[in-house]
């Protein structure tokens, strides 16, 4: 499977085919990022997002706040402006100006969905070139409840998040990741830790979910699973596909349920799952 394209990256490519406008497509690019994770970010992590110099994505958002596209907030966090926001009320009234097949918002009304029926946080990721990061979090109404911060990169060893992410990507791509999570330069201990890492992923191919219990948080618990993203069609990746990486669609989002061990029992989660797929099919896209 090709490799998650930095969206800069693909501006880049798509102006030298059409002769378009480098610097407007990558001011999108930027605007993209912010739309994304549908919360005010710092300039770092918008500049790590893209793969691009702080200062530089400094000046693009610059712009972006001129036009009224983007505003600084007074922590020193940028988030959307008040365009945006418009072509949002634009889109809810029914007008076509806005996209009506944004991802985010879709996955988001599962979200909650889940959230209702589980009473577990849950959480949205989506894959970029540093990793996995959480662009989206619902929260459960009860005295316990587990956040993870929007924007936060999931490690890929110790989180189903990102072992989920892991198993469907290429070699290549998560080597490099998992072996800098690992912090060691002992070859053989490398070696042996990769052969039981390849395994995991295989079993969670296989399984089409991820588990973990304890390993991030002690006494807490979290399922993943892969969303498929064929052009603008959304499908949960089923349990037991048998299709091989390269053969299965680009993993780009993925919704994680997280719990304690009272509220998430690992020797349920294959009940879970099930109302997973349910809550799926009554969206048409499962």
């Amino acid at each position: 499977m090709p490799a998650a394209k930095n969206p800069v990256d693909k501006s880049i490519s798509a102006s030298k085919s059409q002769n378009g406008v480098q610097s407007l497509e990558v001011g999108l690019s930027i605007l993209d990022v912010l739309i994304d994770y549908n919360e005010p970010m710092m300039l770092k992590d918008i500049a790590q997002a893209i793969q691009m110099h702080p200062a530089k994505c400094h000046r693009y958002l610059v712009s972006l706040i001129r036009t009224n596209y983007a505003r600084k907030l007074d922590d020193g966090r940028y988030g959307l402006g008040d365009r945006v926001s418009s072509l949002a009320a634009l889109g809810a009234m029914g007008h076509t100006g806005f996209n009506p097949n944004n991802i985010l918002e879709r996955l988001t009304y599962i979200a909650n969905d889940i959230q209702k029926t589980t009473n577990c946080a849950v959480q949205i990721a989506k894959w970029f070139n540093e990793g996995p990061i959480i662009i989206q979090s619902v929260e459960p109404d009860s005295p316990i409840s587990i956040i993870t911060r929007i924007g936060s990169r999931m490690p890929l060893t110790t989180s189903a998040t990102g072992q989920l992410f892991a198993s469907y990507q290429s070699d290549s791509i998560i080597k490099p990741l998992v072996i800098a999570e690992w912090k060691t330069n002992d070859t053989a201990l490398i070696a042996e830790k990769w052969q039981h890492f390849e395994q995991l992923k295989i079993e969670i191919r296989h399984q089409g979910y991820a588990t973990v219990t304890g390993d991030m948080l002690m006494g807490i618990n979290a399922i993943t699973i892969p969303v498929i993203l064929p052009a603008l069609d959304c499908t949960f990746v089923k349990p037991s596909d048998s299709r091989s990486l390269t053969e299965q669609p680009s993993l780009e989002y993925a919704i994680t349920v997280i719990g304690t061990t009272e509220q998430l029992p690992i020797s349920a989660k294959h009940n879970v799952i099930e109302k997973i797929m349910a809550i799926a099919q009554r969206y048409q896209i499962a």
